[in-house]
């Protein structure tokens, strides 16, 4: 499958292709990746789109106005000489944490825009919108070109985002509504097997010409000791068994500051699991599903410590970031992505023989790894405030790699770094064991 950055970019390369080719495309993933965003909005109301249900989270209505505001901050008001500004508090009032751009309101306080109006919003995004097609069939530099890729990267990001803040305002919900409607699909699990890799030098990060964020270079050489990672994600129902054992009681499969954690958070289990009396239950998109029903799938919003201490319990470690992405290079990018329409994480299907391969390399949940989120060797931000996207959070965060069942597959490739603090959990996020 090609990514949103081959597709816009390799226009005024490509043998025969011309500039008006280059911009056609490009106009229609803008028009592609912005109605998208708007689709996810589709089941949710104006209340919906207020709720800001935990720090970590955004109002659906803000996440609409903030990727409006990149392409005005970063294209049109840099590149289109006679554009207007929609509105001159928008500059500040949905800034998210660039401090080059302007002061922003607290995070926590997005929940409380209850101005300006879903509509006016919605007007908003039809002018920058009018005015950035504008740009695009301009013919415009290599430059603008790059930045509108990296606006509609900088979206997806934002749809993926929206589908955790969906998702975490619904379980805050009393009445638990569901987001979609309709029940799980059936999910078969394969037996777990272990894949090796001969280690040795090694390269990573990405090398091509495409696109890729500036996190991911440069391209550089690791030495990889041998190792094994298993063929599928670790289950509910494997995870289960961790609970049964006491795992979250049991101090020494712990790091010190997850064992703070899971005693001041009071966790017994993955966020979204809860019990029924003797019934543990787990509530998703499509509302709340016995476990039961469950237990072949990826376990899911498990925090590093929590991985971590399931990969202790079981014998194993986490991989490292190069592990992981050695090991996917070459594979598609296919699996269980947005596109599925499953919203939720899936088995890969019992008569698989994944023996001697990889499976839910790509989707299903972001896989925790055991790296520190920090530069490449020679790494160096964007210039500017753009320059603020990445670098800055180099500090304190794990990296995951993967893509998750919320994750648009035109986004994802296997050099991709995300990253959260060690004790996030509302994002899709889960469990690969390595071995050696």
């Amino acid at each position: 499958m090609s990514t949103l950055t081959e597709s816009t970019l390799a226009g005024r390369d490509r043998p025969g292709g011309s500039a008006a080719d280059a911009e056609s495309a490009l106009g229609q993933a803008f028009c592609s990746v912005r109605q998208q965003t708007e689709k996810l909005c589709e089941p949710l109301t104006p209340e919906d789109m207020m709720v800001q249900s935990c720090p970590e989270a955004s109002p659906a209505k803000w996440h609409l106005a903030h990727t409006t505001w990149f392409f005005e901050t970063f294209l049109l008001s840099q590149f289109l000489p006679d554009y207007r500004p929609f509105h001159p508090d928008f500059v500040w009032l949905f800034n998210s944490y660039y401090n080059g751009v302007s002061s922003q309101p607290l995070k926590k306080l997005r929940g409380s825009f209850s101005r300006p109006s879903l509509a006016e919003i919605l007007d908003y995004r039809r002018h920058v919108e009018a005015a950035m097609l504008r740009l695009i069939e301009s013919g415009p530099a290599e430059e603008v070109r790059r930045r509108v890729v990296l606006g509609l990267n900088h979206e997806q990001q934002h749809q993926e985002l929206l589908a955790y803040d969906i998702k975490n305002a619904f379980w805050s919900n009393p009445l638990h509504p569901a987001y979609k409607a309709g029940e799980m699909p059936q999910s078969e699990t394969s037996a777990m097997n272990w894949v090796g890799n001969e280690g040795g030098l090694v390269e990573i990060g990405y090398g091509s010409d495409g696109f890729c964020f500036d996190n991911e270079q440069p391209r550089h050489r690791v030495f990889l000791e041998p190792f094994e990672l298993a063929s599928r994600l670790v289950t509910c129902g494997e995870y289960l068994d961790f609970i049964r054992d006491g795992g979250y009681e049991l101090a020494e499969l712990w790091l010190s500051e997850g064992w703070d954690a899971i005693n001041a958070q009071g966790w017994k289990a993955p966020l979204y699991w809860f019990q029924e009396g003797d019934e543990w239950r787990v509530f998703t998109l499509r509302g709340a599903e016995g476990l039961g029903a469950l237990l072949d799938t990826p376990v899911c919003h498990v925090s590093y410590f929590e991985a971590d201490a399931y990969a202790r319990w079981a014998g194993k470690r986490l991989p490292s970031e190069a592990e992981w992405e050695v090991a996917a290079a070459g594979l598609a990018i296919e699996g269980n992505l947005l596109e599925s329409g499953l919203l939720h994480p899936a088995g890969p299907g019992a008569k698989r023989d994944a023996e001697g391969r990889l499976e839910q390399m790509f989707g299903d949940v972001w896989e925790w790894t055991a790296s520190a989120y920090l530069g490449y060797p020679g790494f160096a931000a964007l210039p500017g405030a753009l320059g603020e996207y990445n670098g800055k959070f180099m500090c304190n965060q794990m990296v995951l790699r993967g893509g998750s069942a919320v994750t648009p597959a035109s986004h994802i490739q296997s050099t991709y770094r995300n990253f959260f603090s060690p004790a996030a959990r509302w994002q899709f996020c889960g469990i690969r064991l390595a071995n050696r």
